[in-house]
């Protein structure tokens, strides 16, 4: 049966991957399939950029619609073309960019929504893969793909997604580092999914109605293991093996250090796994913050103080951060 497939990027500052993304991407989909670039208040005038891309491609113009927010929310047309720019009116983070995709998504009739990282690009059969085993079995509520790593273009940055340690609060990605093989079981995989890694998630829409959007609270990482949670019992997190996607690490936040991330990147990480934990675990945070005290100390012997000091900010002033309700 047919399905109607909505694409969700989110761009901040990084029109040039986004572009490349595009690129990768418009061919592979379907007509009916509609691409939703969601910018988040970029100071590098992104929405010109892609804007005087669309017009001018070299291999023939992409037609394109332009919406603010409060219009990209309330749906589109019928005869919007393949590719709507949106204008969210603010750097929402992660989460807030990708909800007001799927929000338009959700309020023009899609069945399936794909949020994919604006730094990554994909095969000709990323987008059929996925559909095609979300189809097979209608628990599944979230699918996720055999994502590379852009610059070592063999190396498997994770099958769909992370395990995750709820005492230490930190995932640990499926197939980590080593080459894709095929013969892979499926099943060896999704036992082992405790979330969908965000930078290439797709999820129905049954899944968007009953369990919400994605939560805001976080800005940056936390949200797809909170997503997960938050649906466990009701759907299930599943593996498109023949999905895939080639990511640069970090580069859609400006971001690329896999040893030690940047200092903006290292506070949302560590504010969030105590925010995600009181939430959704709050029988772990002893030992999440045990974890973190001596990850602490393990920055203090290298003398990175950058990370030290983040660390007893995290631990002393994150209850500052949260919002009403949490």
């Amino acid at each position: 049966m047919p399905s109607r497939l909505a694409v969700v990027l989110v761009n901040w500052n990084g029109w040039r991957d986004t572009i490349e993304c595009l690129e990768s991407l418009l061919p592979t989909l379907p007509d009916d399939a509609r691409v939703l670039v969601c910018d988040n208040a970029s100071s590098d005038d992104s929405l010109r950029h892609l804007a005087d891309w669309a017009k001018q491609r070299a291999g023939g113009p992409v037609a394109f619609a332009r919406y603010d927010r409060a219009q990209a929310e309330r749906g589109g047309q019928a005869q919007d073309p393949q590719v709507v720019l949106i204008d969210t009116g603010g750097n929402l983070g992660f989460a807030g960019g990708n909800n007001v995709g799927i929000r338009y998504a959700l309020a023009s009739g899609f069945d399936y929504i794909w949020l994919l990282n604006n730094d990554t690009i994909v095969d000709e059969h990323t987008a059929s893969a996925l559909i095609e085993r979300m189809q097979a079995d209608p628990r599944i509520g979230m699918c996720g793909s055999t994502m590379y790593y852009y610059d070592t273009p063999k190396i498997v940055q994770c099958l769909a997604g992370s395990s995750f340690d709820f005492d230490a609060a930190v995932g640990t990605p499926v197939g980590y580092g080593k080459p894709y093989d095929p013969a892979t079981p499926i099943e060896a995989v999704e036992s082992r999914l405790d979330h969908i890694a965000g930078a290439s998630m797709m999820v129905s829409r049954a899944f968007v109605e009953q369990v919400g959007l994605m939560e805001e609270a976080y800005f940056l990482y936390f949200e797809e293991i909170d997503w997960a949670v938050r649906a466990k019992g009701r759907f299930t997190l599943a593996w498109a093996p023949r999905s895939f996607v080639w990511h640069k690490e970090g580069g859609s936040i400006g971001s690329s250090h896999r040893s030690r991330p940047s200092d903006r990147s290292l506070r949302h990480i560590l504010v969030n796994r105590l925010r995600f934990t009181h939430k959704l675990a709050p029988q772990h945070e002893r030992t999440v913050r045990r974890h973190m005290t001596w990850e602490t100390l393990v920055y203090l012997k290298r003398r990175d103080w950058h990370a030290a000091q983040i660390y007893a900010f995290a631990l002393t002033g994150w209850r500052f951060l949260l919002p009403p309700g949490l």
